[in-house]
């Protein structure tokens, strides 16, 4: 950044001026941005100026860049709480997330070592991999997760597939229970992470932005893993909420 001292680079200059219309009120929140081709012809710098112009605002919370559509004015946004425990909501979606998601499946693929070792299984055993997109009312993605399935316990069943089959998007208890597995245990490991590019291009943020990503897994009443899931959360719009229960203390004490 400038220190007052010297002149602002190309890209803070640029930055500058497009932080002012969006401040101003000359372009509203929701507004889409002129292209990056008429914005370099206009400032007349090159699109990577513009690219580094946006990026430092994106940051800032000032624009939102959305997924094969362009960069917008950002509305303002208040913080909202993704209740952890103890999760009431059916399908994949967290308690306190008011929108819909989209999901897409894939069988057959073989666990990397890391998902393994989580679902206590051999690396290379064919698991059901599902990609979540979770978007707001506004159709906005909001945060994004990745499901993993071992084959081994729903591959010849009808709940193979947790978008599709009878019980689809019922979420992980209730599949379960159908093949007689009882779900009765999650254990979840939160870890601040900065988003690569194509999650912070799913996520309409900035390569780099910081979010969290929560390493959960469902456990059956035997303690064997059957779903592990990393569950990326943007860091600016969810607190996390961990809701604890306490058993009441012995008679007496």
């Amino acid at each position: 950044m400038a220190d007052g001292t010297g002149p602002q680079a190309p890209y803070q200059h640029v930055a500058a001026a497009l932080r002012d219309r969006a401040t101003d009120g000359t372009w509203p929140p929701g507004h889409r941005l002129p292209s990056r081709t008429a914005l370099g012809n206009e400032f007349g710098v090159g699109e990577n100026v513009i690219r580094r112009a946006q990026e430092l605002l994106i940051t800032e919370g000032v624009l939102e860049g959305r997924a094969g559509s362009g960069t917008y004015v950002r509305a303002p946004q208040q913080r909202r709480p993704m209740h952890r425990t103890p999760q009431h909501s059916p399908g994949p979606a967290p308690d306190g997330f008011d929108g819909t998601w989209e999901a897409e499946s894939t069988a057959k693929i073989p666990a990397p070592p890391a998902v393994a070792a989580r679902l206590a299984i051999s690396p290379g055993d064919l698991c059901v991999r599902t990609d979540y997109e979770f978007l707001s009312a506004g159709r906005q993605p909001v945060m994004l997760a990745t499901s993993w399935e071992p084959m081994a316990l729903t591959g010849t069943t009808v709940v193979v597939l947790p978008e599709g089959g009878p019980l689809a998007g019922r979420g992980i208890r209730e599949r379960m229970a159908h093949i007689g597995i009882t779900v009765d245990r999650v254990t979840e490991i939160p870890r601040p992470v900065q988003t690569d590019r194509d999650q912070a291009q799913l996520l309409g943020i900035a390569t780099g932005a910081l979010a969290t990503l929560i390493e959960r897994t469902h456990h059956d009443s035997t303690g064997r893993p059957v779903e592990t899931a990393d569950i990326l959360v943007p860091a600016d719009r969810w607190d996390l909420t961990y809701d604890i229960p306490l058993t009441p203390p012995p008679p007496g004490t």
